[in-house]
């Protein structure tokens, strides 16, 4: 039997299966008294969704719900969601559903009580101190999938309407005061988001553990990450209903996302502007470039992923590393190629600079240029 645990880091994490039922408490405990449940268009006419709001509005919560949120959410569904939130006098979110509902939720709550324009609170600098802490929302985080683990999160990544780019809005007041990680409400997943959620979750441990930055505790999270993602995604992937292996990738997804505190690099750096321009998903996307990337930053990674290998039991040091992650992708169906995945006709001058202006590029433990950045994405072609 899996254990039940209560978590308080990084924030109160609820964790064990059937705790959705937790959902009203939940809401209480983070002062929520009528909440906007968000979720994306899908997830909201699945039995997971409506049972969550049967039980809100049991507990005399109402049955507020907003859904219109794209796979990678744009500034167009942020607007409409707030405008949703304040015309019906909500004064909290439940962020509900993958990477997609959870980043959106996050940024109605952080723009609920705002004045200004949301581009303002862009992750550059010290632009989230212009935000009035007083005027966000509390929320309430239940993640459906195991892959972004934005539910720990303090930022939420938005795509650009017009410019057709990825941003990062981040306040450390978007971390939710209570998060629902429930694995029963990940039986449901198929096999294409159960590999794609998987492997972000484990890019972002891959991508922590090669940051040159310092953060020794992330560090060992993302390596620990890395061996839940090795033992139980295979075994997610291949039974959906294996309740134990989908516990231990919520922990895993949840763990990623906690580690990248450390930095991010050019998997993600890549990735964004693939995504916000041709629509991939964001994990398989990762996993597609991973390969690429890993031998990409051998100079200056091969000693510590040396290491890592041995602890994950994986024979060649940061060779077998590397033809480990090519075996995996090959064992969860992730196309090779960006061609293979759908990327038809790509400006690879305006994806090249799109990913050099990306945040992530700051973590990556080599320097990218407009060249060796271009070189990539022609190698994932």
């Amino acid at each position: 039997m899996f254990p039940t645990a209560n978590w308080s880091y990084p924030t109160a994490i609820r964790f064990g299966a059937g705790r959705i039922s937790e959902i009203a408490d939940s809401c209480k405990a983070a002062g929520i008294t009528r909440p906007l449940l968000v979720t994306d268009k899908g997830l909201a006419r699945m039995e997971i969704t409506t049972k969550t709001l049967d039980l809100i509005e049991a507990a005399g919560l109402g049955r507020g719900l907003f859904s219109d949120v794209d796979p990678n959410p744009t500034d167009t569904n942020a607007d409409e969601g707030v405008r949703v939130f304040r015309d019906g006098g909500y004064d909290g979110v439940i962020a509900f559903g993958g990477g997609s509902g959870l980043d959106l939720a996050k940024v109605i709550a952080f723009m609920a009580g705002q004045t200004r324009p949301m581009w303002d609170f862009e992750d550059i600098g010290d632009w989230w101190t212009r935000a009035n802490p007083d005027a966000i929302a509390p929320i309430v985080a239940v993640p459906t999938t195991a892959g972004t683990g934005s539910e720990v999160g303090r930022a939420s990544v938005i795509t650009n309407s017009a410019t057709h780019e990825k941003k990062i809005i981040f306040h450390p007041k978007m971390l939710p005061s209570v998060v629902i990680c429930d694995p029963e409400l990940t039986v449901g997943m198929p096999k294409f988001i159960t590999a794609g959620t998987g492997l972000d979750a484990f890019a972002h441990c891959v991508e922590a553990f090669s940051s040159p930055h310092y953060h020794p505790m992330s560090q060992g999270i993302a390596l620990e990450g890395m061996r839940l993602v090795k033992q139980y995604l295979p075994r997610a992937y291949e039974n959906g209903s294996d309740i134990e292996a989908r516990a231990n990738m919520m922990s895993a997804a949840a763990m990623g996302s906690t580690a990248f505190q450390k930095g991010l690099g050019a998997i993600h750096a890549l990735s964004h502007p693939v995504g916000a321009v041709h629509h991939t998903h964001h994990g398989t996307t990762n996993a597609v470039f991973m390969p690429a990337v890993l031998r990409f930053n051998r100079d200056a990674i091969s000693e510590r992923f040396d290491a890592a290998a041995a602890y994950l039991g994986i024979d060649g040091g940061y060779e077998g590393f590397c033809e480990y992650v090519e075996t995996l992708n090959a064992a969860l169906g992730i196309p090779k190629t960006l061609t293979e995945l759908g990327v038809e006709n790509p400006d690879l001058n305006a994806l090249t600079l799109a990913a050099l202006r990306d945040p992530s590029t700051g973590g990556n433990p080599i320097k990218m240029t407009a060249e060796n950045t271009r070189a990539l994405l022609e190698q994932c072609l």
